[in-house]
């Protein structure tokens, strides 16, 4: 289903969003006061603007309340992205996505009603982390504090065993979401179906209990 998003803020992270949502076929309005980055962006955006966030008349002009979700990427200039999204709620968008640079930063989106507050940096660096400290670990996603989805390598240790066998959910209290093989992928696998050596499965559950499983379950 087609989308329409609008990006506030070019930099790197802003820049990234915009040029994916863009490739996926979505109506991408992109926004920046600095005119070289909107230039840039006129290949990988349906409309890209030159202007200045924080006014509410310019976005009113651009009728930013009625996309979908406004991704406010604005980098170092923490206050002009806290005025952004504080006229973004006021004007009633229903979907506010913002970059927060650190914790002062996201405590202060949360009260004027960010919808959601994202860390590129130290979500990538959680990812690289459990990437370094584990090599059966292919990707990492945070869900909360406590539940995360992993995909993990399968061993020779569980090589060639059901699901019902391995029991997985009873042991550790973990949920194989699919099971990659190759380029196919199993969603939802059954209990009867079986896992060979280097496929990859996709785990959800508790931090602790995922642990537990890539430790002494793989």
């Amino acid at each position: 289903m087609r989308k329409q998003f609008a990006v506030i803020g070019l930099g790197r992270f802003g820049t990234s969003v915009c040029k994916e949502l863009y490739k996926l076929g979505h109506e991408v309005l992109a926004i920046d006061a600095n005119e070289e980055k909107v230039n840039e962006m006129t290949r990988h955006s349906t409309h890209s603007v030159i202007g200045n966030a924080t006014d509410e008349k310019t976005l009113q002009s651009l009728g930013i309340r009625n996309f979908d979700y406004v991704v406010v990427a604005i980098g170092d200039d923490i206050q002009s992205s806290i005025l952004c999204t504080l006229v973004l709620k006021e004007l009633g968008v229903k979907n506010v996505w913002v970059k927060a640079q650190n914790y002062y930063h996201e405590r202060v989106l949360e009260k004027i009603g960010a919808d959601r507050i994202v860390h590129p940096e130290q979500d990538m660096g959680i990812r690289i982390a459990q990437h370094l400290t584990s090599e059966k670990i292919v990707d990492y996603i945070e869900l909360s504090a406590d539940y995360s989805i992993v995909e993990l390598i399968a061993t020779a240790k569980i090589a060639n065993k059901s699901l019902i066998d391995l029991d997985i959910r009873a042991k550790y209290g973990c949920t194989i979401l699919g099971i990659k093989r190759g380029e196919d992928m199993n969603i939802s696998p059954m209990p009867s179906d079986v896992i060979l050596k280097d496929d990859i499965l996709i785990v959800i559950g508790h931090k602790n209990d995922l642990k537990r499983f890539e430790e002494d379950g793989m």
